[in-house]
């Protein structure tokens, strides 16, 4: 299908919303301005966040289970973050990009962590990495920070550690494991994360840490008391029909609508409906 190779005109982001770097994040929480954040893997819905004013698009290692279909987000490779996130990159002019290091690429060693994280700023040109993890990879976040790699941390439920914990129940409910989560949030901040993800943990630990830090937490399922909110688009899109937590608010129920649309168009190719005079050469 030809398609017009004009550049596309971001019609509501020309001009009208702020271009984010970190350091507009770290002045969010500042100002009490809340940050919002939501999951893109492709041109077309990364131009469409960037065009309404989202503050942070994330390129989520989620790719692995809303795009690529697989169970957790182990299988995902550095390569398709680079892929996925030139895309984005493509759409975007104004939101911060944030591209999720997979399971596995940055663990082993600092060397592979500065290599492979410095692949995604040095070939897609985005503005930060996140890394799961706390006290244990303080190291590797300082060494990246060290030399120009902004990280966004992520602490509570973390996907890549699934194995680990076995479920993916609420974390730090008892106090050992919440006073932990408290001590690699510290951990992080000092070694130079701009900001740290909070999933699924208890409302008023996620107030407690949020206090705590100068730096912005951005929550999925830890209450309304973090400096931001972060969402799988796909889950607030209504895209992903069996995935219902309670934190995932629906904004649309799209698979109803894509389904009703796909059978039109079936009906009329069968009915001879499709395509008509005026949409025939």
């Amino acid at each position: 299908m030809a398609r017009s190779k004009k550049k596309a005109v971001h019609e509501e982001s020309a001009g009208l919303h702020r271009v984010v770097t970190t350091k507009t994040v770290l002045t969010m929480k500042k100002n009490g301005e809340k940050i919002a954040m939501l999951t893109g893997y492709d041109y077309l819905t990364a131009r469409l966040l960037d065009q309404v004013g989202i503050d942070i698009v994330l390129v989520g290692d989620s790719v692995g289970n809303v795009v690529q279909g697989h169970e957790t987000t182990l299988p995902v490779t550095v390569e398709d973050m680079i892929y996925h996130a030139k895309a984005v990159k493509k759409a975007v002019k104004n939101a911060l990009i944030v591209v999720d290091m997979p399971f596995m690429s940055y663990q082993n060693s600092v060397d592979e962590a500065i290599r492979n994280c410095g692949r995604l700023m040095k070939e897609v040109g985005v503005g930060a990495v996140k890394l799961e993890g706390g006290e244990y990879i303080a190291d590797i976040v300082r060494h990246l920070v060290r030399i120009g790699i902004p990280v966004m941390g992520h602490l509570g439920l973390t996907p890549q550690a699934i194995n680990k914990f076995g479920t993916y129940e609420v974390r730090a409910q008892d106090k050992k494991e919440a006073a932990a989560l408290v001590s690699d949030a510290m951990a992080l901040e000092e070694a130079g994360v701009f900001a740290i993800v909070l999933e699924k943990i208890p409302a008023q630990l996620a107030k407690r840490v949020s206090n705590s830090l100068t730096i912005p937490t951005i929550g999925i399922g830890a209450g309304p008391n973090c400096d931001g909110q972060v969402l799988v688009v796909s889950d607030m899109l209504g895209l992903t029909e069996e995935f219902r937590p309670r934190f995932v608010r629906r904004y649309s129920e799209l698979a109803d609508v894509m389904r009703g649309a796909f059978r039109s168009y079936i009906d009329d190719v069968k009915g001879g409906r499709f395509p008509a005079k005026g949409e025939s050469y």
